[in-house]
Parts: C-alpha cells; structure tokens; sequence
C-alpha cells in the first residue's frame, strides 16, 4: 500500500508544480533552476528536472546517503507528471486569475508532498541532499535547506526562470500545505 500512497503523492505533487508553471507567476526555487536550465540547453522542463534530480543524486554519493525507491521514483515521476501534463493545463489572461493558479498549485504540491511523506520509502532528491549536507556541515537544517533554496532560485533566475509572487507563494505557503495535508490524511484514516 505505501508504493500506492507514493506513486499517488507524486503524481499530485507533479501536477501542483506543474499548475505553478502553467500560471508563470513564478515556480518554485527548484523548477525555477530547472526553467533556467531549458533556457541553457533547449531541454524541456520535464528533461531538465529529471536531468537535475539525477546530479543531485550524484551528490549523495561523497555524501553517503543511501536513496530508497521513493527517491528514484521522485526523480522520475515528477519529471514525467511535469513533461507531460503541462501542455494541457490552462493559463489566463489575468495577472490575478493566474497568481489565484500558483496559489492552487501550492496547494496541491503541499497535499502530493504530505502523501509522499506518508509512504516513507525514501526522501526525494533534495531532501537527501539537505540531510546530507546537514549531516557533514553539522548546521541547523533549516539553515542548510535555506541555503540550497535561495541557491537554486537565484541561479535558476540569472539562468532565466521564472522568479515571481508564485515563488513567494510557494516558500511561505509549501509548509503549511504540507501540515494541512498531513492533517487531513491524519482524520481520514482515525475515522475508518
């Protein structure tokens, strides 16, 4: 059943990034560097992001961490949901009616997230990252997820993603979505 939950949790959490791209109010610091990145080589962003997970895993490796089937899935799924539902998802002539998408694509990225959580077969990409530099550099671990955020978002940027009130949205909101999420997965499975 957690092979469901995950496989689940990162279709959702692909389609939330994607929603965020679609609205181009600004992505998240991580699709904003992979933006950038297709700007560099002509890649689509769905190549560029399974590309980035993939180095990133490359990392773990002086790093020593051990990724579980939920990394690797991460790395491909996400990318897949993002390659291939972007071309079918809507986009406004509103500034605000997109910035409202952004929002709902938080959202929706928060409650995929609380899903993978849930699986517990492995951190994504990233979140193994984070841990492993914690791990090596002993800093507070909200110090080092900060660090590598606002280090993607800013090469992304120069690179030439999409920085914008999404991106705010998502860095002010990714947690408290995540907890909503967690929340009402907490009272669906007390009440059964």
């Amino acid at each position: 059943m957690s092979v469901v939950f995950l496989i689940m949790g990162l279709v959702i959490f692909g389609l939330g990034e994607a929603l965020m791209v679609a609205a181009g109010v600004g992505a998240s610091p991580w699709t904003v560097f992979a933006e950038g990145v297709t700007h560099v080589t002509g890649w689509s962003l769905g190549v560029a992001t399974f590309v980035i997970s993939v180095c990133v895993l490359l990392l773990w490796v002086p790093l020593k961490q051990m990724p579980g089937m939920g990394t690797i899935l991460n790395a491909i799924i996400i990318a897949f949901v993002l390659e291939y539902t972007l071309p079918f998802l809507p986009t406004f002539e509103s500034y605000y009616a997109n910035a409202a998408l952004a929002l709902l694509g938080v959202l929706v990225t928060g409650f995929g997230g609380a899903i993978y959580l849930i699986a517990n077969l492995g951190p994504g990409p990233r979140d193994g990252l984070m841990t492993g530099l914690q791990a090596v550099t002993r800093q507070p671990i909200a110090l080092v997820r900060m660090f590598l955020e606002i280090s993607v978002v800013v090469t992304g940027w120069a690179l030439g993603g999409t920085l914008g009130l999404g991106t705010v949205f998502f860095a002010l909101g990714i947690g408290p979505a995540m907890a909503m999420g967690m929340q009402m997965l907490r009272l669906r499975s007390a009440g059964q």
